[in-house]
């Protein structure tokens, strides 16, 4: 249930000044990091802005959207909803100038297809990229683990398509709607934009799910104020005022939603590769070095963990007596 879930407990955030006081401060501690000897006038040519950085994910959080609407086989409206939720969430606790969003947004999607048991192969999720396909899955299995500690390993997610069903079934119940059915379109349409804000990080699902409905219907060209205010909220009148409120804001939301100008976008991604952090690109000598060095000390790693453990029936190791190997018995341990 959402009101006991960490989604509502560690990930639902009270206004959208708290997530952009969120993100500059990942800015800001990017730039800390990286700039240290430059003065303020070369931090501000060479590095992204937190407003940068935002309008960047936007045009990722689009690329998100077209990468699981074109994905084979067809996958639920759950996988493309807990994907964006990782996404978003990601980027709350990382500039996208240490973690590059192309790489990021494979690999909430891989992890979104395995928590909603979308049961898809790596071999198979790849098909659907575009490139070196050896490559991006190299990339995608070594952020699966990064993107599960950033999230801190909270991994369920309440997406409003459940509640949705629910309003739908009691509005065919208690309302005299004809053909309530008939939402639907206007409703995904509904849902399928509020991934592009920031609702979903700020709003219960039940909340966004009664935004679409309310949208959807007066796009239809019905009211459905009686049956908020009677049906649902009839023995609870207090909350409707906060509600009405949130719904106004989540539409409102969608209404604004603003897609960046494709010249601005390739103008971010060249500043993006000249600013973003070497050690976390594929492309980069420091980054294949530091992953032979990986790769190196795993092979040690395993190669110590390899014991011959020698023993007989009562000596210890030290005891044995080599001249006598008819009392011995050898066991190989290896670690897998």
């Amino acid at each position: 249930m959402y009101p006991q879930s960490s989604q509502k407990k560690y990930w639902t955030f009270k206004s959208e000044q708290e997530l952009s006081e969120l993100r500059l401060k990942q800015n800001n501690n990017f730039i800390a990091r990286h700039g240290a000897r430059m003065t303020e006038e070369q931090k501000s040519a060479f590095f992204l802005s937190a407003d940068e950085e935002r309008l960047l994910l936007k045009q990722y959080e689009l690329q998100l959207k077209e990468f699981c609407k074109r994905f084979e086989p067809p996958m639920s409206k759950c996988v493309v909803g807990t994907a964006f939720n990782y996404f978003k969430r990601f980027y709350l606790n990382n500039s996208s100038m240490d973690y590059h969003p192309k790489e990021i947004l494979a690999t909430c999607v891989y992890l979104s297809c395995k928590v909603e048991e979308f049961n898809v192969s790596i071999g198979q999720f790849v098909a659907n990229i575009k490139g070196d396909r050896s490559k991006a899955m190299d990339i995608i299995l070594s952020n699966e683990l990064l993107l599960m500690q950033e999230l801190n390993y909270y991994l369920t997610i309440h997406n409003p398509f459940r509640p949705i069903e629910g309003f739908l079934i009691d509005i065919k119940t208690r309302c005299n709607m004809n053909n309530p059915d008939r939402l639907r379109p206007g409703i995904e349409d509904f849902i399928d934009k509020t991934f592009l804000t920031d609702a979903i990080l700020m709003y219960a699902p039940s909340q966004i799910a009664l935004a679409a409905v309310l949208h959807a219907a007066s796009k239809e060209q019905e009211n459905l104020d009686s049956y908020v205010t009677e049906s649902l909220f009839g023995a609870a009148k207090e909350k409707l005022p906060v509600l009405i409120e949130t719904v106004k804001r989540v539409r409102s939301m969608v209404r604004t939603i603003e897609l960046p100008q494709k010249e601005k976008v390739r103008a971010l991604e060249k500043k993006l590769e000249k600013c973003r952090n070497q050690e976390n690109n594929p492309d980069s000598q420091i980054y294949k070095q530091r992953m032979k060095k990986m790769y190196e000390d795993e092979d040690e790693a395993d190669l110590m963990s390899t014991s011959y453990h020698i023993a007989d029936g009562n000596s210890d190791v030290s005891q044995l007596n080599s001249t006598n190997p008819g009392n011995m018995s050898v066991e190989y341990h290896s670690a897998i």
